[in-house]
């Protein structure tokens, strides 16, 4: 039987009946031959076919990694859960990888990292695209939505696709002249096969081929078992079939053989390593050093060591895949947490709430729930797309529901700017205006009414609000400034009125009734000229009234006549106040004496038509007659109460 690594070879890649003839006569002997029907026969044993299967496959990741050495290292670059990072960190990411790392080493994280952004991404603009069309409901505009951070992706993932198609160019290019030479070498070695030829002169050959082989570089990984097969196989024959000098040969397999026994020590070491990815990475290098760099050994050893070789290799494959039975396990486990993510939203996404406080709750337990997706580690690779595709449709279920709330609120809202456009026009057309006494209770009723409408489309909030602040703090400014002109004559009018009340204190009757009562109403007119004191300052109205009220009593006038004054002179203050309310007061309470009257009178009146149709009509008793006093004042109360009615209402439409 074949050395392994020829074993290995051959059934990497199966010589065709047309290439073992060839073979066969370039080799010139029988034996060559049945040594490829030996092979073919250790290839047909069902056990080793097992081991078989493992050998493949790091032969063909050797294959791959050979054709473009900068893949190793991507082993050596931690693959992230991508899908737990948010966009901000997948570019920064993206970047570091692009800028820092070799561009073949990472093209897996990179793919990685793209199906990880777009889907995000995808996932934020159907949301953006959503709210959109809810705040604008009846839009014929296409929605648009840039992002500063999609630009920043694209910018660095084509930075990554320049930089690898540059690397391929040059790859290939080098492929294919290495793929030339090593053609070419293999052909020279056919060529050594002369029993003619000088064996010292043939094996000096035989070991610069060697030495070129070595050195020849990558080729593509589709030619490279065929062409790394016959070249081992030429090998092989060179040993076997020719006449060497065989203490040269014994000299050769013996290191080979030494070799081949230290990589089997250290894979027996790795079989019992912790790190079991570390260690079937470096299994792989194993491999790739007995292919390429260690040449065959004696026929008496070749089942021996390869065997071996192939027996631990498949029991490092077995202890991986309890790995990946683990992490496939981790995996399912992922996905059940997943699922009820998905569930609790989906359960989100039926439960109806009618505030706008209730729906950030909802909000904030549907983002935390993202949170979570997102951090619940990777799912098996088969139920991804689905897994993702139920996510975004209970997210998506979520934001239909929770913007069917706030398409009513949009109408409300709608229906607030409106009716708060309507104050601000209002209150713009009053904001000139210097009629204050008017003016500033339709001022303060407009604010009012602000108060009370609820809120407006966000996008015209601030705008409507500041329109309406700048029309109110105009008008109020101004009716300030009035205010502080105003304070500054009431001053003035404390000082004069304060001075005026000495004067009026010496002042003296004279004795003659009607010179006396024109001087009391020419103080009374000078009082008034003054004007209004400020307010914490009315108290001297008091002691003006005091000493008026002291004059009508020595003056002698008539009740009636004194009353009258006195309220005259009472209206006026109340009117130089602006008092309206007051004024009103005053008038309902003059319409309720009035009315009070009337009914005295009308009671007293119906009692003397009592006492008049008795016998004793014609002589009046003393009761009568007090009847009739009675009458007789309760005239007089109602015709003065009606005269300052009279005085009251020509007040106000004055």
């Amino acid at each position: 039987m074949a050395d392994g690594n020829l074993v290995n070879d051959s059934i990497e890649s199966t010589p065709s009946e047309t290439e073992i003839s060839e073979n066969t006569l370039l080799v010139e002997t029988e034996n060559s031959q049945n040594d490829i029907e030996i092979v073919e026969d250790h290839s047909s044993t069902s056990d080793e076919n097992e081991n078989q299967t493992v050998i493949d496959s790091i032969a063909e990741t050797n294959a791959e990694e050979s054709e473009d050495e900068t893949l190793k290292e991507r082993h050596n670059i931690p693959m992230q859960d991508y899908d737990a990072l948010s966009l901000e960190t997948l570019v920064d990411e993206l970047k570091n990888l692009v800028t820092n790392e070799k561009v073949m080493s990472v093209k897996d994280h990179i793919e990685e990292i793209r199906k990880a952004f777009l889907a995000k991404y995808n996932h934020l603009i159907e949301e953006k695209k959503e709210e959109y069309l809810v705040e604008n409901p009846d839009t014929t505009e296409e929605f648009q939505y840039h992002s500063p951070l999609k630009t920043k992706f694209d910018q660095f993932y084509s930075q990554f696709k320049d930089t690898r198609n540059t690397h391929f160019k040059s790859l290939q290019t080098n492929l294919k002249s290495n793929l030339e030479n090593r053609l070419a070498i293999v052909e020279e070695l056919k060529e050594l096969i002369n029993p003619q030829a000088n064996i010292k002169d043939t094996l000096k050959h035989f070991n610069d081929l060697r030495e070129r082989w070595k050195n020849a570089g990558p080729i593509p990984k589709d030619k490279y078992n065929h062409v790394w097969n016959n070249f081992h196989f030429h090998v092989e024959n060179f040993y076997d079939y020719l006449h060497l000098d065989r203490e040269a040969r014994d000299l050769d397999f013996k290191h080979n053989l030494e070799q081949k026994q230290k990589i089997i020590s250290r894979v027996e070491v790795l079989v019992n390593e912790v790190d079991i990815n570390k260690a079937f990475r470096e299994l792989q290098d194993l491999h790739r050093i007995w292919k390429e760099d260690i040449g065959p050994v004696s026929r008496e050893h070749r089942d021996e060591i390869w065997n071996k070789f192939s027996d631990l290799t498949k029991q490092m494959h077995d202890k991986r895949e309890v790995l990946f039975e683990n992490l496939r396990g981790t995996e399912l486990e992922n996905l059940e947490k997943k699922k009820q993510i998905i569930a609790q939203i989906e359960v989100l996404a039926t439960e109806k709430v009618n505030a706008h406080s209730q729906w950030l709750t909802q909000i904030e337990k549907v983002e935390a729930l993202r949170t979570a997706f997102f951090s619940a580690g990777k799912v098996p690779s088969e139920v991804n797309e689905e897994t993702w595709a139920s996510f975004k449709t209970a997210v998506r279920n979520f934001n239909t529901f929770k913007n069917s709330f706030y398409k009513d609120i949009k109408k409300d809202q709608n229906d607030n700017l409106s009716k708060k456009t309507a104050l601000v026009a209002k209150a713009k057309e009053l904001q000139e205006s210097i009629d204050f006494a008017t003016t500033t209770p339709i001022m303060k009723q407009i604010q009012e009414e602000w108060k009370q409408i609820g809120h407006v489309p966000r996008k015209y909030s601030d705008k409507i609000w500041k329109e309406f602040k700048d029309a109110c703090n105009l008008y109020f400014d101004k009716l300030k400034e009035q205010k502080n002109e105003e304070n500054g004559e009431e001053v003035a009018a404390f000082d004069n009125k304060k001075a005026y009340l000495e004067t009026l204190r010496e002042f003296q009757l004279t004795g003659d009734h009607k010179t006396d009562l024109d001087g009391i109403k020419l103080h009374i007119e000078t009082w008034k000229s003054f004007g209004k004191v400020p307010f914490p300052r009315r108290h001297i109205e008091g002691k003006f009234n005091k000493i008026l009220d002291a004059l009508f009593e020595k003056l002698s006038l008539s009740k009636k006549d004194t009353d009258m004054i006195r309220f005259s002179n009472r209206m006026d203050h109340l009117s130089e106040s602006n008092d309206s309310r007051k004024l009103d007061n005053e008038k309902i309470f003059l319409m309720r004496k009035i009315e009070e009257v009337q009914n005295e009178i009308f009671q007293l009146e119906n009692n003397i038509q009592f006492f008049t149709n008795t016998r004793n009509a014609k002589k009046e008793n003393s009761i009568v007659l007090e009847v009739r006093k009675n009458i007789a004042i309760h005239k007089e109360s109602l015709d003065v109460w009606k005269e300052k009615l009279k005085q009251l209402r020509n007040l106000k439409q004055e």
